[in-house]
Parts: C-alpha cells; structure tokens; sequence
C-alpha cells in the first residue's frame, strides 16, 4: 500500500466457483467487455475490476487475483481494466455500459465520477426528516440517464405510523419506477431487493448517511462486514459511516457497491436523464407555442394550460424547471473548464516536444 492511502476494509468473500468464466461473472463481467477483445488479449491481459479508489491506488480484482495497483487517471469504482501485469499503469480502461457522476462539491467545477457499469441504483432515504421528494428526483435522474434501473429503497419503516403516505410520495416521480419499503434491519429486508441481484448483476446503494445503505449492504451479504450507525435522535440526520465507495463481492455472484452519503448531488449533462424522469412535463412542452417557452406568463404555454386544469403539480413544475437549469449550467461550466484546461495545456506539450529535439 502506498503513503497517504486509506486502510482497506476487508472484502466480503469471492465465491468459490471452480472455473475462470464463474468467477467473471460473480464479478459482473458480460459480453458487453467481453466483446471489447479477442481471446489472445485477454490470456495477455486478464480482465479485472476496480472495486476500491484511493487516493494513489486501486483495489482490483480478478481470477484468482486480489491486489493494489497504482492509480490510474479517469477511472471510478466498478469500472473493467484489461491488466498489465508487467505494467501496471498501462493497463486498459474498457468501454462502459454505464456511468454515474454529478458535479464535484465546492467551487472546483470538475465532474465526479461515482460508479461506472451499474445495472441497479437503489435509492435509498429514510420514512422521517430525511425524506425529500427533491433529492430523489436528482437521484432518479443520474440513474436515467446512466441507463441504469431507479430503484426507490424507503427504510426504517419502524420510525413512521404512515409509511403509506411516504411510498405515494416516492411513487409520484414516475409510475414507471419500483418504490420499496423496508425495515433495514429486518431478517425479510433483503428478499425485498432478490429480484434486483441476481448473479452477474451489480447494484449500488445511493441516498445519504445513516439512512440504512450500509446495513442493507450487509444484509444481502449475510453478514455484518460493515460497520453501522444510528441516525441522531436530535434531528433524523444521518452520521457518516462509510467514508469511501467499494464494490462487494456477494457469494451469491452479486457485486453490491456502497457508498457514502452525499449532502450535495449538482447535475450535470443529465438531460436525457431529466427528461425521462419529468416524462410527462417534457411532453407537455412539445405543444407549447413557442419553443423557448419558459413555462411562466408565455401565451399558448400547454404546461400552464395543464396547471390551470389540474392534471400538473406545480411545485413539481418548479422542481423539473429548476433542475433543467441547474443541469444547463453546470454542463456549461464544465465544458468551459474543459476548454481551459485543454489550451494550458496545449503550450506545456509543446515545450515538452521542443525540449525532447534539442
């Protein structure tokens, strides 16, 4: 392990399966990756996933095969490498199927990655203060647009005497979209979630801390690898238990990654995302007037002809309007940064090619 590098918590065991192509698939391994090389390629360079990041290194694994290598740019948790054992760092980076990522925190305007070729996210918020229709929306749409299946976890069905009232409000986002409601700590709670994570699948547990991700990770595990803790009584708010994301290898073949809460989920280029999200606003747009209508005061607007009549929310019109801006922008600042940092560095690769003759 490298300086400055994080413990590693341990991993659940990899199942016992006596041939190469049973231990790829409890990995999540596909003909989509498999389509990506010949057979010669891969005897060279055996596939392998990344299922931890750290600040220098990563934790992969493979046949036969559980070790740390070093960084390697743009790569996330859950994406394929085809490994150069030899070389490390030349390893490459396979074509994903799916990829969720938001706007980083702060004031740096960089994109985070958050998982790469996920089939399931199950959205995870507790049946108390931490409920908000908002912050699952944001969620729902980052799975949309990854092509990945929203899934909606409602946890600690214990804390309400209505938990009814919460599965309608979940429901609402889209009739498309699974909404379960559980007791994490409960013996039953991972047959809920079965149909989701079968063999060969991987799924991810999103939504923020102390809201059961981890012990729902642990159910499906069997065991209780992870450590967990209770929300404050003071204010439902959740405390940080896992503190990075890593990708779990079930026995049952399922590969389950958790993660740590996130306060702040800023979109970014999730358009087709939002709009499959807000399916029934986007269409209703379609039979406005004027094509930049902004949905307010515009003559001929059908979103607010729809409003008048009764058949749309309007404080789900202010959230879908405030997300497609949110979106809009942040695409713009990332792109813009982009550009920036692709002129600097232009100039410093001359000089290097410069250097390099002389």
């Amino acid at each position: 392990m490298l300086p400055n590098d994080p413990p590693t918590k341990p991993q659940a065991a990899t199942p016992a399966h006596h041939d190469a192509a049973g231990q790829l698939r409890a990995l999540g391994w596909s003909e989509h990756f498999a389509d990506q090389a010949t057979s010669a390629t891969l005897a060279q360079t055996p596939p392998v996933r990344i299922t931890q990041v750290h600040r220098n290194t990563l934790h992969i694994q493979g046949v036969d095969l559980d070790t740390i290598i070093p960084s390697l740019q743009g790569v996330t948790v859950g994406d394929w490498l085809l490994f150069d054992k030899e070389a490390p760092r030349n390893s490459q980076l396979l074509s994903r199927k799916s990829l969720i990522k938001r706007r980083a925190p702060g004031h740096d305007r960089k994109e985070q990655l958050i998982a790469a070729n996920l089939d399931t996210a199950f959205v995870v918020t507790s049946c108390n203060n931490d409920f908000s229709l908002a912050r699952l929306e944001r969620y729902v749409a980052m799975a949309h647009d990854a092509s990945v299946t929203p899934v909606i976890i409602l946890s600690k069905i214990d804390l309400t005497t209505d938990p009814n009232a919460f599965a309608e409000q979940a429901q609402s986002i889209s009739p498309q979209i699974s909404v379960v409601s559980l007791n994490a700590r409960s013996p039953e709670a991972s047959g809920f979630l079965r149909p989701w994570c079968q063999a060969g699948q991987t799924v991810a547990f999103l939504g923020s801390s102390g809201v059961g991700k981890s012990t729902l990770t642990n159910s499906l595990a069997g065991n209780e690898a992870i450590v967990t803790q209770d929300i404050r009584a003071s204010d439902d708010r959740g405390r940080h238990t896992t503190t990075g994301r890593q990708l779990y290898i079930l026995p049952s073949g399922c590969a389950v990654l958790d993660t740590p809460g996130m306060r702040e989920i800023q979109l970014t280029d999730v358009s087709s995302g939002l709009e499959e999200t807000f399916a029934d606003l986007h269409a209703l747009q379609q039979n406005c007037r004027f094509n930049d209508c902004a949905h307010n005061t515009e003559p001929g607007c059908a979103v607010q002809a729809a409003i008048a009549s009764g058949d749309v929310d309007v404080p789900r019109l202010q959230r879908w309007l405030k997300l497609m801006a949110e979106d809009a922008e942040n695409t713009k600042l990332l792109a813009d940064r982009k550009r920036r940092d692709q002129a600097r560095n232009k100039p410093e690769k001359s000089v290097s090619k410069h250097s390099a003759k002389k």
